[in-house]
């Protein structure tokens, strides 16, 4: 019974922002093309036809490209790779910033130094070359890709769970839990970290957005997994006809547009959900 009161109190300060409630309803769309997608395209994403370059009709509704195949079932086919890799990317930069961040910020110290200036070497970086240079040695695939953009996305992360813990290190029940003997690892993981976790998610929720461009510009370079569908391997295809044509790569790039954008508008929604210093007194 408290947790649906703790949800319906949620709710309601979610809904009262109309770009929050967009957001969700963009992200709820893109996510149910992703897996549901496959199963609606009327063709496969490979299959080629007589027409190339038809512009949208009854029966390619986003038209076809230049080897005649239907943009529509490639765009359905390409929502559920760009947004798992982005899923996942966004998962494992959470995972690493929320350990480095934890660590960094509880136990201080020599520790904290050491672990920051690896976050700032990291934050250093140019990160999307690094990106490209990572996916030429390493080969694409989407494995490599989720690793990789995970691998170096997580410094802003860990820079916010350590703003967290450094805040909540040192509170009351922080106290109690210490003279009761409580392990390091139970003060971190169960007691600290649960109340830290609205802003990791607001963090998480635009890191999807983030993954979700990074993917879409690898691909668009060709760096993608070449065995796989993407709205950045479609707009890979579109690029030298997009001073020609239109629809090729008008579609695909709205659709990371959008999703990207319900992303953030969600992440502002969240926000303004969880924070307890904008919750009505």
């Amino acid at each position: 019974m408290l947790q649906l009161e703790k949800t319906k109190e949620f709710w309601h300060r979610y809904r009262r922002s109309r770009s929050a409630v967009a957001g969700l309803i963009l992200v709820l769309f893109y996510t149910s093309l992703a897996i549901f997608g496959p199963f609606l395209a009327p063709y496969g994403p490979y299959a080629t036809g007589p027409k190339a370059f038809q512009l949208p009709n009854s029966e390619h509704l986003m038209g076809t490209d230049d080897l005649g195949r239907d943009l529509f079932s490639q765009v359905l086919y390409g929502a559920r790779t760009s947004l798992l890799i982005g899923f996942l990317a966004a998962a494992t930069s959470t995972l690493i910033g929320v350990l480095v961040g934890a660590v960094s910020g509880y136990v201080g110290g020599r520790v904290d130094d050491i672990l920051m200036r690896i976050t700032e070497l990291f934050m250093m970086i140019p990160q999307f070359f690094l990106l490209m240079i990572l996916m030429v040695l390493f080969g694409p695939s989407m494995l490599n890709l989720v690793l990789v953009i995970g691998g170096l996305s997580w410094p802003g992360t860990a820079r916010l769970v350590r703003a967290e813990f450094l805040a909540l290190k040192e509170s009351p029940f922080v106290e109690a839990a210490r003279s009761v003997g409580a392990s390091r690892l139970h003060i971190i993981f169960s007691e600290i970290l649960p109340n830290a976790t609205p802003p990791i998610v607001v963090s998480g929720t635009l890191m999807v957005g983030s993954a979700i461009i990074m993917e879409a510009g690898l691909s668009f370079l060709g760096l993608g997994d070449p065995e796989v569908m993407s709205w950045g391997k479609i707009l890979n295809g579109a690029q030298r006809f997009i001073t020609r044509v239109w629809h090729v790569s008008l579609f695909p790039g709205l659709s990371i547009f959008l999703t990207c954008l319900g992303l953030n508008m969600m992440g502002d929604g969240l926000n303004d959900a969880l924070n307890p210093r904008l919750k009505e007194r």
